[in-house]
């Protein structure tokens, strides 16, 4: 069988870093973007593509796309995970703040989807995988911006998996909880913010990246060509489809 190559958006930390570790432990070979350097990630993976551009622009996006075709060939993998998670009261969000939040959450996914798009059915096979929020059911009063970006890329998911499903290529969604990274405890988990959550879950504990790996991997397996447009809420039992 062909050695599969994974694209990861969001890799320098946290999630996405994870997210490319467990991929190339699964004999992937992958590429990570993000605004910054990766080293951290880059020092976890052999022979790992560092990648530094802006999902939410399409030059940078296909400069980084060049990088990867010219290194491994082929590209099967899209894991859609950049994203920002601003909270702050509705009557403090501004329309420029709504539109970052859109614009990264919402667009950059449409955008990376599309320049991938090629490639994948190209390669006559293909995993999208877009990282959403369990705030879509939980609907937390001070996300009111990225709980709607959140939505939307869910809707995103189902009408793309109708879209690709011909081609060979699902498209699944992820729902977390909030999760524990180093954004996270400077953002929305401090002040109390991560025991909030884990209050209203049936686990008992805050999520971890690790947590969310098997998910991954069974989305993207070999296996898995009869799942698509779903969205897999891996929450800790915060709520309940």
């Amino acid at each position: 069988m062909e050695t599969r190559t994974a694209l990861v958006t969001g890799a320098a930390q946290g999630l996405g870093q994870e997210f490319a570790v467990a991929l190339a432990g699964r004999g992937y070979r992958v590429a990570g973007l993000d605004l910054v350097p990766q080293s951290r990630t880059a020092d976890r993976i052999l022979d790992y593509v560092e990648l530094v551009a802006d999902v939410t622009d399409e030059a940078q996006i296909r400069g980084a796309l060049e990088q990867v075709i010219d290194r491994f060939g082929t590209l099967h993998v899209l894991v859609n995970n950049a994203g920002v998670y601003p909270s702050l009261p509705f009557e403090d969000t501004s329309p420029e703040e709504w539109r970052r939040v859109m614009r990264v959450n919402l667009e950059a996914p449409f955008l990376m989807a599309r320049a991938v798009l090629p490639h994948l059915k190209a390669a006559g096979w293909g995993r999208i995988v877009n990282i959403a929020s369990a705030a879509v059911l939980t609907a937390p009063p001070t996300m009111v911006a990225y709980t709607a970006s959140k939505a939307g890329l869910i809707g995103f998911t189902r009408a793309l998996a109708s879209a690709l499903g011909p081609y060979g290529i699902t498209v699944n969604a992820i729902a977390p909880s909030m999760v524990r990274t180093e954004t996270a405890e400077r953002t929305v988990g401090a002040g109390g913010g991560f025991e909030h959550v884990r209050a209203r879950q049936a686990v008992p504990r805050t999520q971890e990246p690790p947590d969310l790996v098997s998910t991954l991997l069974y989305v993207v397996d070999e296996g898995s060509g009869f799942l698509t447009g779903q969205t897999l809420n891996v929450a800790g039992g915060s709520a309940y489809l």
